[in-house]
């Protein structure tokens, strides 16, 4: 399978769904699709995002040498989707300890910035979240930031603060 090809027709989920059964568990395979997740065409790394979004969750081991990359592109001018599906693999995986301080840092400031989407908020509160359970002393600062946006926050942000704040307060009362 030619994936830049099978990219390049458009966006479906049965593409994505072909996509990843194809890379499997193939390391080389799932480089060609990191390299389409890297590529200066923005409707390429777009597109590649979902797949490799599907493919981190079904066999996360293939995502970690690329987890460093990807932290460090939130920050570049990707798709949104890029950045969503970034950060959405973050909130599903067990980050190394190495790439925790980064990754929080950038969750965290995307979780306080109001202008930023809601699905990269909330999935920013997973993964800070996540983080906050190895590493407690984060868990009030986490605690306060979601308190603060609540009143203004979406359904969907309100779901998810609910259930972490629940255990936050657990943590730090």
């Amino acid at each position: 399978m030619n994936i830049r090809a099978e990219l390049e027709k458009g966006q479906s989920k049965k593409m994505v769904l072909e996509v990843m059964q194809y890379v499997g568990k193939n390391q080389k395979r799932f480089k060609n699709l990191m390299d389409l997740f890297f590529d200066e065409d923005l409707r390429i790394s777009q597109r590649a995002s979902w797949p490799v979004g599907y493919c981190a969750e079904a066999h996360p081991e293939l995502i970690l040498p690329y987890l460093k990359k990807m932290i460090a592109n939130i920050d570049n001018p990707v798709h949104n989707a890029v950045k969503r599906n970034t950060i959405r693999i973050l909130s599903v995986i067990d980050l190394p300890e190495d790439l925790m301080g980064e990754a929080v840092d950038k969750c965290f400031r995307i979780l306080d910035d109001p202008k930023e989407a809601i699905a990269m908020r909330v999935f920013s509160m997973s993964v800070c979240f996540n983080i906050t359970k190895r590493e407690p002393d984060l868990a009030n600062e986490l605690k306060v930031i979601i308190e603060d946006h609540y009143p203004h926050g979406s359904a969907g942000f309100k779901s998810r603060a609910n259930r972490i704040l629940k255990e936050l307060r657990k943590m730090v009362d």
